[in-house]
């Protein structure tokens, strides 16, 4: 039996997670935690947490499982680079896995974005479009992030340098170093995503489409069963579905 404090349990991941929880035989939740909670007192029955709140919280998080040497799964997303530089330091002591989408499709999704850009090469256009439902605070979302990152990581690019989100009026003729990255917001979407390769007569789109929570708070438990097992380090989906 694994112990779960889930953080930012009222939320729609929170409240995703409760209640994957409760269907998981090997899964007791000890604890829950929201805006204005104590977490120190959640944590001590935990053998795990995930952290599905505010990006602004996941450091006070990271550092009080760091103190009390408990495993940490990081769902939340929209973290600045100093955010990100922080939390990398606090967690070194503990094994924590952190990743912006815990869908094993969408993590699939990663694997095969990978592998079409080596095979693809240069010679095609990139863009990235991602939607999500109207209540959602960052953009891109972290999936579409992390996709942008896998393209300019093969092709050996500095994504600051290369990253173009949306555009309009006379912009000129599209640069064949360009990632493009549009976000879309409305209704009640609970995430799709989709990479195209582009190039003079053919075209390749990648696609994964959410439809539920669950496939998202499924994955994020299986990554908290996976990560109490594991030595100090940060690690993602990848490592957690042996796709690595």
């Amino acid at each position: 039996m694994t112990n779960l404090t889930v953080v930012g349990y009222k939320g729609r991941m929170g409240q995703a997670l409760l209640g994957c929880a409760a269907c998981n035989g090997g899964l007791q939740v000890v604890g829950k935690v929201d805006q204005g909670d104590d977490l120190e007192p959640a944590l001590i029955r935990a053998d795990v947490v995930i952290d599905f709140s505010f990006h602004e919280v996941t450091g006070s998080v990271a550092r009080i499982c760091a103190e009390h040497k408990k495993p940490l799964v990081i769902g939340t997303t929209g973290h600045s680079e100093s955010e990100k530089v922080q939390i990398t330091k606090i967690v070194s002591r503990i094994p924590v896995v952190w990743a912006s989408n815990y869908s094993t499709g969408v993590n699939t999704l990663f694997w095969l974005t990978r592998k079409a850009a080596q095979i693809l090469g240069p010679g095609f256009d990139l863009e990235i479009i991602e939607l999500h439902h109207r209540m959602k605070k960052d953009a891109p979302s972290g999936t579409a992030a992390t996709l942008a990152e896998i393209l300019a990581e093969v092709r050996d690019q500095q994504l600051k340098n290369v990253i173009r989100h949306g555009r309009q009026g006379i912009v000129g003729e599209r640069t064949s170093t360009e990632i493009g990255m549009h976000s879309l917001r409305g209704g009640d979407v609970v995430g799709d995503h989709t990479v195209i390769f582009a190039a003079p007569g053919e075209r390749l789109e990648l696609t994964h489409k959410a439809s539920s929570r669950e496939t998202f708070a499924i994955g994020a438990i299986r990554a908290a069963r996976w990560v109490v097992r594991q030595k100090p380090g940060i690690y993602d989906m990848q490592n957690v579905l042996g796709l690595e």
